[in-house]
């Protein structure tokens, strides 16, 4: 393939549409007249619940200042804004909510555009046909994937790659609002349009997804610029506080990949053997060597949650060394006492001890002088998960672990009520890879023209 000779600028404002940037960022990143401004807008990390839901875990209003600023700027200079995994989730629910603030911008800055939306949802009947044709495989440390999960799936998105945002760029959008998308394709989608080689660009992109995150200092809430420049790419921050080096940009290519130098993804996989990180003036780095294989068959990763129940927390601390030391078998003769006949489930996140990785902590010393603990009451409804959990604070309140000197309370609760209702729970159903059959799946570009005005 015959490489452009002329630079592309890709500008990235923030990690997450929603989480903010420094105004004067923005404008230099303007100053260097991009050819593009790219946001992620989600992500799986927050849990099953958004996705489950059909909610957003960003706030609106900061989305919104967020938008209106990109949109603004992108509208009047001639750029074009892509925006990935609108909403967060981007499912249906979330693609409308995201596109009715676009909306509201287009009308309330008197914005004249045109808007491609494009939709990732996966039909339960096309997952179920895969799943009956042998066309669908688990992920690492998933369980293979059934019908009733399927059918419980609230909502299945697909997680897309290039060509679905590339096919509302050729229909002349200048802005592009996609549902579920691989997070670099928000930004190699158009360079690649371009003639811009697939590799560089999705390795850019996969830095560029998370702003100045891979800056030193790091930061999900700033801004930088990205350049494709023929057989390298060169990435600055857009802040004088920051700067890139080559730890810190060979570190953020490795971010959320369990192999180091071969990152699959829709399309394809980017190899990143031969890669090179060279240090520029200016806080500037270079990078160059890396590879894209095509994956012939096409297998995309779909997702999608189920509702699992209702929940209920207590949030409480403890300071009495005797019970801190028997913690563990204190916690299991509560459960013992309060778990049996009832509905639902209980957990104890024992924080100051083994509280975030749980069974999988290596290192599984001994305590400090207090612990944090967080009672969990998962139920079919939410009045059984708030008795559960009402009935295990309660009991390990006064509960008399041998060896007690008082007879007071054994928590210290620093919130009243003590118990908190976290309403509906939703796990992932849907983790797992799909290939598409004798039809390739559709994703559906809707062109909408915005005059400013209605």
């Amino acid at each position: 393939m015959k490489r452009p000779g002329a630079p592309f600028r890709i500008l990235s404002p923030t990690a997450i549409l929603g989480y903010g940037f420094p105004e004067d960022s923005f404008r230099r990143g303007l100053r260097r007249r991009p050819h593009l401004i790219g946001v992620d807008a989600g992500s799986t990390d927050p849990g099953p619940y958004y996705l489950g839901s059909g909610t957003s875990f960003t706030d609106r209003e900061g989305v919104k200042r967020d938008l209106r600023l990109m949109l603004r700027a992108g509208v009047r200079a001639g750029i074009p804004v892509v925006i990935g995994s609108a909403g967060g989730a981007g499912a249906a629910p979330h693609l409308a909510w995201c596109r009715a603030i676009v909306r509201e911008i287009a009308r309330e800055e008197r914005l004249a555009f045109r808007l491609g939306v494009v939709a990732t949802d996966v039909p339960r009947a096309t997952v179920l046909a895969a799943l009956r044709g042998g066309r669908v495989r688990a992920l690492p440390c998933v369980p293979a994937l059934t019908e009733e999960a399927v059918r419980a799936s609230t909502h299945i998105v697909a997680q897309v790659g290039l060509e679905p945002v590339q096919a509302a760029l050729r229909r002349g959008c200048d802005v592009v609002l996609c549902g579920r998308c691989y997070d670099p394709a928000v930004f190699a989608a158009l360079p690649v349009l371009r003639g811009h080689d697939p590799a560089l660009a999705l390795h850019l992109g996969k830095i560029l997804e998370c702003a100045a995150i891979a800056a030193t200092p790091g930061s999900g809430a700033d801004c930088v610029l990205g350049t494709l420049r023929g057989d390298a790419f060169e990435l600055e921050t857009l802040n004088p506080a920051r700067r890139f080096t080559r730890l810190s940009t060979a570190a953020h290519t490795l971010y959320e990949k369990s192999d180091p130098t071969r990152l699959p993804g829709p399309g394809g996989l980017l190899n990143l053997e031969a890669c090179v990180f060279r240090e520029l003036r200016g806080g500037r780095v270079e990078v160059r060597g890396s590879r894209f294989e095509p994956d012939p068959e096409g297998w995309l990763k779909i997702e999608g949650a189920r509702p699992a129940g209702f929940r209920c927390v207590s949030i409480a601390g403890i300071r009495d060394p005797i019970l801190v030391r028997r913690i563990d078998a204190t916690l299991e003769a509560v459960r013992a006492a309060v778990e049996p006949g009832r509905p639902g489930r209980l957990w104890f996140h024992v924080y100051g001890r083994d509280g975030v990785m749980r069974d999988a902590e290596p290192e599984r010393g001994p305590p400090g002088r207090e612990v944090g603990l967080v009672i969990e009451a998962v139920a079919p409804t939410q009045a059984q998960a708030d008795s559960l959990c009402s009935l295990a604070r309660s009991t390990l309140l006064h509960y008399g672990y041998p060896g007690r000197i008082s007879t007071a309370g054994n928590l210290a609760f620093p919130f009243s009520p003590s118990d908190l209702r976290a309403g509906p729970v939703y796990a992932f159903s849907i983790y797992h890879l799909v290939r598409p059959g004798a039809r390739p799946f559709a994703f559906p570009v809707r062109v909408e023209t915005l005059r400013g005005d209605r």
